[in-house]
């Protein structure tokens, strides 16, 4: 076998310095996509909310998003790439005064999940979602047989999503759900009716599966060790320093400003 020259080797080398320069070049020309796509209040691009809060950002590349002067959304809010947000049917429709969509303060929308508003979608403050995620409240009739069911009256009924919810991976909210405080969705689960607040829902249709009462505490009972507990007398700022970020919004009473 014969041994490759030095000019093969340094040929080689510089194959791969190039290479290298070129993979870094590619990575560094997308995050600068990225941030330029991005919308926020101050740089809305050609989107025109009803209302974008203070430190909402969208990930570019961006979702189908349409009809958004319909759409509010709340402070301190993340969504993800490829989250499609829309109101009505189609774009250009006047949906009339009051907004279709509203996303509270706090929210993380998980990538290429899907809010599709025709008559009220209200998220609460602090909403997380995982990826995948399906929110409309409109659904079709099936009253006539021989219809495509596509062409039968739409049917809407308001979404609510609770303060503090966990929706999670892949979950279908549909229409006249109505989720309360601090709710877990598990993965996958269809969600429909009242889901009551402290409750773990799953399955499809989702039930609840776990739940918190003041008198009982969960039941079923929470098989997981608990966390330990904050120690006494640690000051909210060596909190801060612990974990890595404040959990408090910028404006609420005490807080300090957002780590990092």
């Amino acid at each position: 076998m014969l041994m490759p020259s030095f000019a093969e080797k340094t040929v080689a080398a510089a194959r791969t310095r190039a290479r290298r320069a070129a993979t870094s070049l590619v990575h560094l020309g997308w995050q600068w996509i990225q941030e330029a796509g991005s919308v926020s209040a101050d740089r809305p691009g050609r989107l025109r909310f009803g209302a974008i809060g203070e430190c909402t950002r969208l990930t570019f590349p961006l979702g189908s998003v349409f009809n958004e002067q319909w759409i509010h959304l709340g402070t301190h809010c993340i969504i993800g790439e490829g989250v499609s947000m829309s109101a009505g049917f189609l774009p250009g429709l006047d949906l009339g005064p009051e907004p279709i969509v509203r996303i509270g303060n706090g929210c993380v929308i998980g990538r290429d999940s899907h809010i599709v508003g025709h008559h009220s979608i209200i998220f609460g403050d602090d909403v997380w979602t995982g990826p995948g995620v399906y929110v409309t409240d409109e659904n079709h009739s099936y009253d006539d047989p021989e219809l495509p069911i596509g062409k039968q009256w739409p049917r809407n009924e308001a979404v609510s999503i609770g303060s503090g919810s966990w929706i999670g991976t892949g979950a279908v909210i549909l229409p006249g759900a109505v989720i309360g405080r601090n709710v877990v969705v598990a993965a996958n689960a269809v969600v429909r009716g009242e889901v009551p607040d402290h409750s773990v829902v799953a399955g499809a249709p989702a039930r609840v599966v776990r739940r918190f009462t003041p008198a009982e505490g969960w039941q079923p009972p929470i098989r997981t060790v608990a966390p330990k507990p904050i120690p006494a007398g640690i000051t909210h700022e060596e909190l801060v320093a612990l974990i890595g970020w404040d959990l408090r919004l910028p404006k609420e009473p005490g807080a300090a400003d957002p780590v990092g």
